[in-house]
């Protein structure tokens, strides 16, 4: 992913799913098109890349925490995860 929206939530009382999928619901809102990837910081995701609300999540260090960037695939990424 290239470009993608950045996203800000630091809610404490919404769980990482509740903010993906209010994240996602805005992104489909503004860009018509569903968003199929998400990057976050990675000390929010303990476990690891996950699949969540529909969207492959994936951990990245240049990623502020309370940060998301959501976004489409690339074409290369979807073969090279085949």
């Amino acid at each position: 992913m290239h470009v993608g929206m950045l996203w800000f939530d630091n809610d404490e009382r919404r769980d990482l799913s509740a903010k993906l999928t209010r994240a996602a619901r805005h992104y489909e809102a503004k860009y018509g098109v569903r968003p199929t990837l998400c990057y976050v910081n990675p000390l929010m995701l303990p476990e690891g890349d996950t699949l969540i609300a529909g969207l492959e999540v994936r951990a990245s260090n240049t990623v502020l925490p309370h940060h998301f960037w959501l976004g489409q695939h690339e074409e290369s990424e979807q073969r090279s995860a085949a």
